[in-house]
C-alpha cells in the first residue's frame, strides 16, 4: 500500500460520523486529518464516543473552516439534511472528492425536493455531479466520480431487494409495498421524545404513513412506484425490508431464489440464501443478507433485505463508494461478517 489518501469527515459527531471514525481508523488507504463537530468543538473524541478511545486520545472535534479542505483530497459529509447544499459547491470547487451521506444530492428531480422535504433544493445546478452511491446496483456510475450520494437506509435495503427482480424482467413494477424497520440509531444522536429508552422500548411503531421522504428515493433506484412504510423496532442498528411484489410471469421461488443469487454472484458485501434475513446477523458489517420467496396462493413475490443501518446503510457504504472513486480495493477497511452475539 502506498501513501494514505488524507481525509476528513465533516459533521463527525452523529452515529454516522462515530461510525465513520470507527471504519477509517484502520483502513490502509486513508488517513484522517480532521473530524468537524461544531456543537462539539474542543471536545475530545473519547469524551463523546468512548469505544473510539483507542484512535488516539488527543483527536478532538473543530469547528468546520473552508481551509480545513486544503490538507485532504476528500471530505466525508455526515450532516443533517439541508446542510451539505451549503458546503458541496466549495468543496467541488476546490477539486475534493465528496461523499455525502445526506439526503441533499440523492434525488435526480430537484422538484421532488419540495413535494418530499418542504423545502427548495438549495443547489440544483450541483445535482448531477453526484452519483448514486449504491455501488451493487449503480457501481458504472461511481469509478472516478467527483461526488458521490450515499444511498438513505431504508433506500439501500429495498432496492437491493427489489431492483434486480424488476431489471430481470421478474416482477410488476408497479403497487411495489415496502415494510421496513429500522433500529432507533437511524433517527441521529439527538435526543427526541419519541426515541428516549422509555419510548421505544417494548415498542413497534409505524411513521410517516403515505409521505415519508424516503419514498421517492426508493422508487428512484429500484425503478418501481412504492408504497413505503417505515417502522421503528427497539433495537440498536439494523433494517430489515420486505417488499412485496406481483410476478411480471410465470414464477417460482427456487427461479427467482436463483436469478437473485445470479445476479448478485460477484457481489462481495451480498448473501443470497434460502434462510430469513436477520439483522443481527448484519450487526456490525458491511452485508446485506437477501433472501425471495413466491407465494402461489396469493400470486406474490415477497424479497427480503436486513442491513447494519450504520454501516451498509451509512458509513460503510460511504468507504465503499470512496474506494471506488479513489481506486481503491472496494473492500478496503470493510468487513462482510457481522458481530455475534
Amino acid at each position: 500500500m502506498g501513501q494514505k489518501i488524507p481525509v476528513g469527515i465533516i459533521g463527525a459527531s452523529g452515529f454516522v460520523g462515530a461510525e465513520l471514525m470507527r471504519l477509517l481508523a484502520h483502513h490502509d488507504g486513508f488517513d484522517v486529518r480532521f473530524v468537524t463537530g461544531d456543537t462539539q468543538a474542543g471536545q475530545p473524541v473519547a469524551d463523546l464516543y468512548p469505544h473510539l478511545a483507542a484512535i488516539g486520545t488527543e483527536q478532538e472535534f473543530v469547528k468546520y473552516d473552508p481551509t480545513l479542505l486544503d490538507d485532504v483530497g476528500l471530505a466525508f459529509l455526515a450532516l443533517p439534511h439541508g446542510q451539505s447544499m451549503a458546503l458541496a459547491g466549495e468543496i467541488l470547487a476546490r477539486d475534493k472528492a465528496t461523499i455525502d451521506l445526506a439526503a441533499d444530492f440523492r434525488l435526480t428531480d430537484a422538484g421532488q425536493y419540495q413535494q418530499w422535504y418542504g423545502e427548495p433544493h438549495q443547489a440544483p445546478e450541483l445535482l448531477g455531479q453526484f452519483a448514486y452511491g449504491l455501488p451493487e446496483l449503480f457501481r458504472d456510475e461511481l469509478a472516478g466520480a467527483a461526488a458521490v450520494a450515499v444511498p438513505g437506509c431504508y433506500p439501500t435495503a429495498a432496492a437491493l431487494a427489489v431492483a434486480p427482480l424488476v431489471r430481470m424482467g421478474l416482477i410488476e413494477t408497479d403497487g411495489v409495498i415496502v415494510d421496513a424497520a429500522s433500529g432507533v440509531s437511524g433517527a441521529g444522536r439527538p435526543p427526541k421524545a419519541h426515541t428516549t429508552f422509555c419510548a421505544v422500548d417494548e415498542d413497534f411503531t409505524a411513521y410517516g404513513l403515505l409521505n415519508h421522504r424516503h419514498t421517492p428515493e426508493i422508487e428512484q433506484a429500484a425503478g418501481a412506484s412504492v408504497l413505503f412504510t417505515p417502522h421503528l423496532a427497539p433495537m440498536n442498528r439494523g433494517i430489515l425490508a420486505t417488499c412485496y411484489a406481483k410476478p411480471a410471469g410465470e414464477a417460482s421461488t427456487d427461479s427467482l431464489l436463483g436469478a437473485l443469487a445470479e445476479s448478485y454472484a460477484d457481489e462481495p458485501f451480498i448473501v443470497v440464501s434460502e434462510r430469513p434475513p436477520s439483522t443481527k446477523a448484519t450487526l456490525g458489517s458491511n452485508a446485506a443478507h437477501l433472501t425471495v420467496r413466491y407465494d402461489a396462493r396469493t400470486q406474490t413475490v415477497v424479497a427480503l433485505c436486513a442491513i447494519d443501518n450504520l454501516v451498509k446503510g451509512a458509513a460503510g457504504q460511504a468507504v465503499q463508494c470512496a474506494n471506488l472513486v479513489s481506486g481503491l480495493d472496494e473492500t478496503a477497511g470493510l468487513t462482510a461478517l457481522g458481530v455475534y452475539p
